[in-house]
């Protein structure tokens, strides 16, 4: 068998093949290297298990992560009353996850008060504009009270924990909180149409009934439903349905769900009642215009003779 160096002799003899079998070498080494410093680097088959932080300080929590080789960054934050302040309310990964070491775990943290944020002035201008600025300043509408006036939608009063708001007010409340509105309507106009909320987020569902004049009315969640996962929840029952005649300022009663499965199932039913509910209105509106139809050809009618107009031809053939 030919001896390693006489083999490397040789193939010093002929450059390009010399070349090629330096550069193949170097390849291979440096993806060797590669391969040893990955290794290094990533821990490859080291693992760790993410604990569970809940209800635990975060000053704690932060010695907690850094023993188990973890990283701990705050992401976001609420007001829960019935929480210590300071404490972690949520995490991710969850507790009892393996992940690599030096892994971040993104924490919810309970925050020891309420944001405090300004009342702004919505009084005289519409609904919808009064509903918006109130969502901006991280506020909502606690109630809708209409009162007659020709401003139909249009806000005449403003009311915060009881006392009103005016131009001059400086006023804050805690974020969230809700702002009573009294608002006009002309006589004829007292109506509005129950819209689809089924599959909507609450916030999202809320603002649909603000807008068409709507109160919230009993708000309740499945079972499982927490502070923390409500914002995931969708709306599976509504009362009254879609596409139903109400008076303005009636209240619309929700019930919201995590199951897909659920949702799923309920929305389907929701469309097919809102169809026929819309079918129905339309129907009772075209019988109604029908009834005014018929009432003013059975007045026109009967109107006294006396009160028609005298025929031109009479007298003259006296």
């Amino acid at each position: 068998m030919e001896k390693p160096q006489n083999y490397l002799s040789r193939l010093r003899r002929h450059p390009l093949l010399w070349n090629l079998a330096l550069i193949a070498a170097i390849i291979l080494a440096m993806a060797i290297a590669a391969h040893i410093l990955m290794q290094l680097g990533t821990r490859h088959g080291a693992r760790r298990t993410v604990p569970d932080l809940s209800g635990v300080q975060l000053d704690q929590a932060q010695r907690i992560a850094r023993k188990h080789d973890l990283q701990l960054h705050i992401n976001d934050s609420l007001f829960v009353p019935a929480y210590e302040g300071g404490i972690v309310l949520d995490q991710l990964p969850e507790g009892g996850v393996e992940v690599k070491p030096g892994r971040t775990v993104y924490i919810t943290i309970n925050s020891f008060r309420q944001k405090m944020v300004p009342v702004p002035y919505v009084a005289g201008r519409s609904l919808r504009q009064a509903k918006n600025m109130l969502e901006i300043a991280g506020l909502e509408i606690a109630e809708l009270v209409y009162r007659a006036d020709m401003a139909t939608n249009y806000v005449l009063e403003e009311y915060c924990e009881g006392k009103p708001v005016t131009p001059t007010t400086r006023m804050e409340a805690e974020m969230g909180s809700g702002v009573t509105l009294y608002v006009g309507v002309e006589e004829g106009y007292g109506t509005t149409i129950v819209p689809r909320l089924v599959g909507l987020p609450l916030a999202q569902a809320k603002g649909r009934l603000w807008e068409l004049g709507l109160n919230v009315g009993r708000v309740d969640f499945d079972e499982g439903v927490n502070l923390l996962n409500q914002k995931d929840t969708r709306v599976y029952i509504q009362t009254p349905g879609a596409e139903r005649s109400a008076a303005l300022g009636s209240k619309v009663d929700l019930r919201l769900t995590l199951d897909e499965k659920k949702l799923a199932r309920y929305r389907a039913e929701a469309e097919k009642q809102a169809a026929v509910a819309a079918e129905e209105r339309r129907a009772e509106e075209q019988q109604r215009a029908d009834s005014l139809a018929r009432t003013v050809l059975e007045e026109a009618s009967a109107e006294p003779a006396e009160e028609r107009p005298a025929n031109n031809n009479e007298g003259f053939f006296d």
